[in-house]
Parts: C-alpha cells; sequence; structure tokens
C-alpha cells in the first residue's frame, strides 16, 4: 500500500510538473520545429544557441519525452513531438486570438495598426500617401514596416501585410491588390558609357543588379533572360529593392525595378530585351479584424490606393514603362519621385 502511495504521489507531482511547463517554452518549441535547427531558430528568436538548447532540455524533462532527434544536418521532430505539435500550434492561436480581440477594439476608430510591406511599395507608394492619410485619420496610428521578409499575420507579427505571395491559412482574409510589373532599367550615364543591350545574347557585355531576398525568387533572373546562369554579369548583389533603385541611379548596370518607376519621375532609361516579370501583391489580415473599425478603415484605404481602375501599373495585363508615363500623371504630380533627396542620394 505504501508503495502504491508513493506511485501516486510521484505521478501527480510529475502531472503538476508538466502543466508548469512555461508557453514561452513551448513557443520555442514551434520554432525549432519551423527553422529544424537550434542556431536557426535562435537567430531568429534573438537568443543564443547555448539558451535556446537549454530551454528545450528544460521543456523535455518537464514533460518527459524527447521532442527532437538531434544529429548534425539539425532537428528532426520525434514520434512525440510529431504528436504534440498540432496541438501547441492550436493552443498558440487561440493565445493570438485573446490578444487581438483585445487590441481591437470594435467601434474605436483610434490606436495602432501595423503594416507590412515589401521594401519598394512601402517606401515609395505608400508612406507618400500615408501623410495625407495621417491628416484625415488622426487619431490612426499607422505603424509601417518596410522590409522583405514575409510577415506573419497569424502569428501577430503584423496586423496587415501585403506580400508577395498568398497565405494558405484559413484564418486569414486574402485579398489580391494588383500585380507589379518587373521590367530592366538603365540611367542615362550608364546608356552613355556602355550603351543599350538590344538581345539578351549582348548581356555578356553588360553588368546586371541582382536582388537576392525573402519573397523574391531567385531563380527567375535567369529564367526570365532565357540564361542557365548569370555567372559573369552580375555586377553587384543586394538584399534591398531600394538598394537596387540606388545601384541603377548610379549608373552600377541593368537593374530589375517595378515598371511605375519612370511613371514616377525616376530618370531611367527602359532597357527593351523582349522581356518582363511579374509579382502579384496580396493583402492578408485576420478574421479577428473584420469588427475592428480602425482595420477596416485602413484594409479599404490600401485598396483604394493600389486599385488598378486608378493605377494602371497595377493591372493585371503589361503596359510597357513607356506607355504608363502619360497614364500616371496625376500620381507623379501628387507623389513623385523628382526632388526628393531619398530618390536622389548624394
Amino acid at each position: 500500500m505504501q508503495q502504491l502511495l508513493h506511485r501516486g504521489a510521484a505521478m501527480t507531482q510529475h502531472r503538476e510538473e508538466a502543466l508548469d511547463a512555461s508557453w514561452d517554452d513551448l513557443k520555442l518549441f514551434l520554432a525549432c520545429a519551423k527553422y529544424k535547427s537550434f542556431r536557426n531558430a535562435a537567430e531568429e528568436l534573438g537568443l543564443t544557441s547555448t539558451t535556446l538548447m537549454r530551454r528545450i532540455d528544460r521543456l523535455e524533462e518537464s514533460i518527459d519525452c524527447k521532442l527532437f532527434l538531434r544529429d548534425q544536418s539539425g532537428l528532426t521532430l520525434s514520434d512525440e513531438g510529431t504528436a504534440m505539435i498540432a496541438d501547441v500550434a492550436h493552443m498558440e492561436r487561440h493565445a493570438f486570438n485573446v490578444f487581438r480581440r483585445a487590441s481591437r477594439s470594435s467601434n474605436d476608430t483610434s490606436g495602432t495598426v501595423r503594416v507590412a510591406v515589401t521594401e519598394g511599395p512601402g517606401n515609395f507608394w505608400i508612406l507618400p500617401r500615408l501623410i495625407d492619410f495621417q491628416k484625415t485619420y488622426r487619431k490612426i496610428t499607422v505603424d509601417l514596416r518596410c522590409a522583405m521578409e514575409q510577415a506573419d499575420v497569424a502569428r501577430l507579427e503584423s496586423d496587415i501585410a501585403i506580400q508577395l505571395e498568398p497565405p494558405t491559412n484559413p484564418d486569414l482574409i486574402v485579398a489580391k491588390l494588383g500585380r507589379l510589373h518587373i521590367y530592366p532599367f538603365v540611367s542615362k550615364e550608364y546608356e552613355s558609357l556602355y550603351g543599350l543591350p538590344a538581345t539578351l545574347a549582348e548581356l555578356k557585355n553588360h553588368r546586371i543588379i541582382k536582388q537576392s531576398a525573402p519573397q523574391v525568387d531567385d531563380t527567375a533572373y535567369a529564367r526570365v533572360l532565357g540564361l542557365e546562369t548569370l555567372e559573369g554579369i552580375v555586377g553587384i548583389k543586394t538584399n534591398s529593392s531600394v538598394g537596387v533603385l540606388y545601384a541603377v541611379e548610379r549608373g552600377a548596370g541593368i537593374g530589375f525595378l517595378p515598371t511605375v518607376s519612370i511613371a514616377l519621375g525616376a530618370p531611367f532609361i527602359a532597357v527593351d530585351l523582349g522581356v518582363s516579370h511579374h509579382a502579384d501583391l496580396w493583402l492578408t489580415y485576420h478574421k479577428e479584424f473584420r469588427d475592428s473599425e480602425r482595420h477596416k478603415i485602413v484594409v479599404d484605404w490600401l485598396k483604394k490606393i493600389f486599385d488598378p481602375k486608378t493605377y494602371p501599373c497595377f493591372r493585371d495585363e503589361f503596359i510597357h514603362p513607356n506607355a504608363l508615363v502619360p497614364m500616371m500623371t496625376a500620381a507623379r504630380e501628387g507623389f513623385g519621385l523628382k526632388g526628393y533627396v531619398a530618390t536622389t542620394p548624394t
């Protein structure tokens, strides 16, 4: 009988320890499962690999099972980890919903709305128009985050995101805003020094500026240009779309930019090689924000400023950059790139 009592007490203590497992540690478990590496997950979380490994060890000890198989290639979920991950992800979704409901203030048109977007549209399309928006909606603060890394709306990394791939999470509302058409450009200085390639075969005598970043299809350059490799023609690689804009302006080479660039006043020359590329812009936000007044206001405003009927640069059909110039007169006069140090770096 005494042995049974001891065994029962031990089981009770173990259940209590398991229930005391930190939610923070469970979030770390999700990150490790996502990135399949302590090092990569630690970098994303802002922790050291040693700290992260210690926290996962503590979690495994508290629930008395191994969550990962660890080897030199990285982390693989164990059977126990695989069985557990859906429940932990479900817990996380509910936790995020609690915070969303607390922050949405259904009928309140004041507060902060976080918007994540890629660099180019964020800096050169949304931000100039945001000034007028703020004059109208003085009590709404738009926290605009421009980066090539995609924000995970479902995990509260942003309230609203404009991204280049549509999410598949059923909890998210997704709408296509428009299409970015990408075209090769050079500066007038570059043309005067090196001329323009008339055919794809002549590209070997030029240098291109290549953007390598999250949300950018790294294979698109060679595929669109019909080349097996870009070796020998890439002069500059950068993770920044703003960096590509500056490099083209400085005559560093041929850069691939949205066709709207010269329609807004950038002093570039379109390089007609018979090729173009496009990327669709997707607006997404969590369905919990459907009843938030300030979020609805921002969503409607974003749809308006990307409306292809008003701004032909966002239409599905390709329009040559030179043909866009007379079609975008109003946008250029109100929100053009001329006269600002941000687009004419010294």
